[in-house]
Order: C-alpha cells, then structure tokens, then sequence
C-alpha cells in the first residue's frame, strides 16, 4: 500500500515550471529521503500536498483520497515544513498544551510526546533556553498532536551540530517502528544514508529516481586503484573514458564512480593491454555521488555501464 502516489504532478509559477511531471510512490510505514538541490522543486511538492497550492495538471493521493479534496487526508497528516513558531517565554510543555487547545487535540497527549522526543526533563523549561536541536524535536511533537499516520518533514534537521542529527535520527526510526510513514526532505544526502529505505531524487522539478534505497545504492560503486605509474594512470583514464565514466586522481590513486560491474570490466580490459596486476578497490558509492551521476546521465539501464 502506498501512502502518496503521483502521476504527471505540475505546477508552474510564471514561466518556471517548479514541478514537472512529477510521478512518485511512497509506500506506507517507510521513511522516504525527498532529495534535491534548491530550487529542485521539494518545497513545492510538500505544499501541493499539504493543499496549500493547487497543481496546474496530473493528480496525487495521499493516504487514499484524492489531492482535489485535502479535507478528507489533511486530519491524519502532520507536518513540519518550516521553523516552527514558539512562545520563547513559555516551557515546552506550555507551548504544546497551547497548540493542543488550538487544534482540539486531546492535552493527554503533551506528556506522551514529550517521552516521544526526548524533552520530558526539560518540559519545564522556557523553550527560549533550547538548543536547535531541542527546537527541531519540540517542532516534530507539534507535528505529531494529530496522532497523524503521515508525517511530512521539512529539513529537520538543518543546521544541527553532530549531536542533534542523531537525536533527530533516532526520533525518525522511533517513530517509524511507532507504524509512522514519514516523508523527509533534506539536502543532507549523507545523513539520509544513514535513515531512509525508500528514495525520490529530485531535479528540475522531475524525479531522476523512485524506489528502495538499496536499490539506488546498488548502481554504483567507487573504485579506487593504485596507479603511481602515470603509463598505468593513463591506461585506466582511458578504459574508464571509453566506458563513459571519469578518473579523479587523489595523490597515487585514481577514483571512478561507475556501475557495480565495471570493476571485471576495467580489469579484464586492462590484461589484454599487458596489465594484469592491476590493484582495484571497490566502495560503495555517496549519495552525493549517485545524485551527480544521475543528473549528470550516467547511470543507465539500471547502473550497466556503456561498453563500447
């Protein structure tokens, strides 16, 4: 069961298309990574369906009902998509009991989403005394007051010291083992590594990729090869150039970001030219260096590389 899905999604402002023919699907009980650079169009996909703009054309469902009617989803969704705004003066308990009030939101449930985001011993103290960090976990049990089944995540973990990130990532796996399909958007590629199992990668307002995380990780691999002979340094420059993929020369080795198999293939290729010692470490590949080769074209019929 997927909790979103969206066919042909647009939506333009002017002349700029900020969605374009967005098709996605984020499977219930998963945290999905919603990644691209600025301008890639996430924040405009959040508010599309959170129904505070309308599209231009294609359709959505979040949660079964169709995105023409928010009414009938908007009640089991929460959503944090900007800083969120306190009472400074105020505890954090306060602020939430307040917001409960507002939304008419059982405040039974204040003290169970403090435990939540581990802010129960500083439920008493004046939210103008927290750290980012705190902020960011008091802004998710705002979030959390409709007990809702989809939680939509803008950046939240933007600017937070090492720390706050992985308070912040428990919280998210917390959550999901709490039945929670969270939809996070974030620039931190390296940091949803670490979280997500479910990725949308967005540019120019398209998705380059829809699927498991594992998947996507799968496609490419760095490899690492010894090369202090520039002869040797030349050869794999070549091999990998031939195949479509670049060298980057760090001090005696060369590193290539490429498909899974491209390793049998620079190595077979390099014995026919005479060398048959060739040292080839193979890593897994960053996303950051999957989201460059996926803009760049690079990764082709799911990570094989082009042989010539």
């Amino acid at each position: 069961m997927n909790a979103i899905e969206a066919r042909g999604l647009s939506k333009r402002f002017g002349k700029r298309a900020a969605v374009d023919g967005l098709t996605m699907s984020i499977p219930a009980g998963s945290i999905t990574g919603f990644i691209g650079p600025n301008g890639a169009g996430k924040t405009t996909t959040l508010r599309l369906l959170l129904g505070l703009v309308r599209p231009d054309s294609g359709t959505a469902f979040v949660l079964g009902s169709p995105l023409t009617q928010p009414s009938r989803y908007l009640p089991r969704v929460g959503a944090l998509v900007e800083a969120p705004a306190f009472y400074p003066s105020l505890s954090g308990r306060t602020n939430l009991e307040v917001l409960a009030r507002l939304g008419g939101y059982p405040g039974s449930r204040v003290d169970e989403l403090l435990e939540t985001v581990d802010l129960a011993d500083r439920a008493r103290d004046r939210v103008g005394t927290y750290s980012l960090g705190m902020k960011q976990r008091l802004g998710v049990a705002i979030a959390l007051l409709p007990d809702p089944e989809l939680l939509i995540l803008d950046e939240p973990a933007n600017g937070l010291d090492p720390l706050g990130i992985i308070e912040i990532r428990g919280l998210l796996r917390r959550l999901r083992e709490a039945g929670k399909t969270i939809l996070l958007s974030s620039h931190l590629l390296g940091e949803l590594e670490q979280v997500t199992d479910w990725l949308v990668m967005l540019h120019e307002g398209k998705a380059l990729f829809c699927g498991p995380a594992r998947d996507l990780l799968a496609l490419r691999v760095e490899l690492v090869i010894e090369a202090r002979d520039p002869a040797r340094r030349e050869l794999v420059t070549r091999i990998a150039n031939a195949s479509g993929y670049a060298c980057t020369q760090d001090d005696d080795a060369l590193r290539i970001s490429c498909a899974a198999g491209f390793a049998q293939i620079l190595n077979r290729q390099a014995g026919e030219a005479g060398v048959t010692d060739l040292a080839i470490q193979v890593k897994d590949a960053s996303l950051e260096q999957l989201f460059l080769a996926l803009v760049k074209g690079d990764v082709h019929d799911l990570g094989r590389p082009r042989i010539p």
